[in-house]
C-alpha cells in the first residue's frame, strides 16, 4: 500500500494511475490504513486497559496521538517550505495554486497559526489527520465495545449517517476543504478496533462462517464490473446508473459502497495470507520493514512523490522515464525502509551497560 501510495501521488505517472488497485474496485489505499490502524491501536488499546486499565490505556493513547499530530506538523512546515520556494525559484510556476497553498504562501502567519487545528489541508496533507482524529475518538468505542461491540457498531453507524446524510462535517480553513470527513471515515477505524479487540481476546478477528469469502469475493467482482463501466471498457447498457456517481465512489465523505469493498478486500487478503510463513521468506524482507515503519516511509514517500512529479513535469513524461522514476522511487523507499529496520535491530540488541 505505501508502495501504490508513492505511485498515485506521483502526478503524471501512467503507473499511478493503471498500477494501482484503485483502478480496479471502488476503495484504495486510504480505507485500508485506516481500517488496519484502527486494528493495530484497537488490540493495543484493550491489551494496555487489561495490564494497566483504562487510564493507563487511556494515557499511553494520548501520547501516541500527540506524537502522530506532531509529525502531521512537520511534514505539514517541510512540504510547504518545499512548495513555495520551488515555485519563488521559478521552478514549477503556478504549483502553490494546484496544491492548495495559497493561503500559506499569501497569509503565512494567519496559515501557521491554523496548521495545528489540522483544518487547513492543502493536497497531501489531509491523510495524517484522519488518524488524530480517529485516534481521540477511540477511546469512547472500547469503553463501549467493552459492554457490546454491537453498541460500538451501532454509535459508529450513528455517527456515519449524521456525516454522510445529515450534513455533520469539520469547517475547512484557507478555502481548501477538510478532504476526509472523519464523522464518515471513523467507521472504518472503529470496525478495525473492535475486530483488533476480537483477535486479541479469541485469537480470530473474522467470523468464522463459510460464506464470508465468497460474498468478498463476489463485492470485488461487482467492483471490477463497476471499473470497468467507468473506463468505458463495457457496452453503455451494461454500465450500472450510479457507477459515476458520489453515491459510489464519493471519498470525501466516505461512501458506503467503498467501506464494503474495503472490507471485503481485507478479507480476500487476509484468506491468501493466512498460511504460516507466506511473508516471513528473505524475498519480502524489504516490504515487511517498509510495514513496520509505515508512518516513516509515507512521510518520505509524500516527498519523493513531489520529486517525482516534479521530474515529469520536466521531462514530459515519456514511458521510460515514467518507470524510471517510479522504480527509483520504490527502491529509495525500501532502502529507507531497510535501514530503518537495521537501526531498530542495532537499539533493541545492543548490550546494556552496567553502571
Amino acid at each position: 500500500m505505501q508502495l501504490q501510495i508513492f505511485a498515485s501521488h506521483t502526478v503524471g505517472s501512467w503507473f499511478g494511475v493503471w498500477a494501482i488497485h484503485a483502478a480496479w474496485g471502488l476503495s484504495d489505499s486510504s480505507e485500508q490504513f485506516v481500517l488496519l490502524s484502527g486494528f493495530g491501536l484497537g488490540s493495543l488499546f484493550a491489551y494496555r486497559a487489561a495490564r494497566e486499565g483504562q487510564r493507563g490505556a487511556v494515557v499511553d493513547l494520548l501520547r501516541r496521538t500527540a506524537r502522530l499530530w506532531r509529525i502531521h506538523l512537520i511534514v505539514f512546515f517541510a512540504f510547504a517550505a518545499l512548495v513555495i520556494l520551488s515555485d519563488r525559484a521559478g521552478l514549477l510556476p503556478g504549483e502553490i495554486a494546484d496544491l492548495g497553498w495559497v493561503w500559506m504562501a499569501e497569509a503565512p502567519f494567519a496559515a501557521a497559526l491554523a496548521a495545528p487545528t489540522m483544518l487547513y489541508q492543502p493536497k497531501f496533507m489531509d491523510i495524517l489527520p484522519i488518524f488524530v482524529w480517529c485516534m481521540l475518538a477511540l477511546p469512547l468505542f472500547m469503553v463501549v465495545g467493552e459492554w457490546s461491540a454491537s453498541a460500538a457498531l451501532v454509535l459508529s453507524a450513528a455517527v456515519y449517517a449524521a456525516g454522510m446524510w445529515g450534513g455533520l462535517s469539520l469547517p475547512g480553513l484557507g478555502g481548501e476543504p477538510v478532504a476526509l470527513n472523519p464523522f464518515t471515515w471513523q467507521v472504518l477505524f472503529v470496525i478495525g478496533a473492535l475486530a483488533g479487540r476480537q483477535a486479541l481476546s479469541t485469537g480470530s478477528a473474522l467470523p468464522r462462517v463459510w460464506w464470508l469469502m465468497p460474498l468478498s469475493l463476489a463485492v470485488i467482482a461487482v467492483a471490477f464490473w463497476i471499473r470497468l463501466g467507468w473506463h468505458g471498457a463495457l457496452p453503455e447498457m451494461l454500465v450500472l446508473p450510479l457507477a459515476r456517481t458520489d453515491a459510489v465512489f464519493g471519498k470525501q465523505d466516505l461512501a458506503l459502497p467503498r467501506i464494503v469493498h474495503a472490507l471485503a478486500l481485507a478479507v480476500v487478503v487476509r484468506g491468501v495470507t493466512a498460511r504460516e510463513g507466506v511473508f516471513a521468506r528473505p524475498v519480502f524482507a524489504p516490504l515487511r520493514a517498509a510495514g513496520r515503519h509505515s508512518l516513516e516511509v509515507f512521510c518520505v514517500g509524500l516527498f519523493l512523490s513531489w520529486g517525482g512529479s516534479a521530474l515529469l513535469r520536466f521531462t514530459g513524461g515519456s514511458v521510460l522515464t515514467d518507470a524510471t522514476t517510479i522504480a527509483a522511487g520504490i527502491a529509495l523507499l525500501l532502502g529507507f525502509a531497510i535501514w530503518k529496520e537495521r537501526g531498530l535491530v542495532l537499539l533493541v540488541s545492543a548490550p546494556q551497560v552496567r553502571r
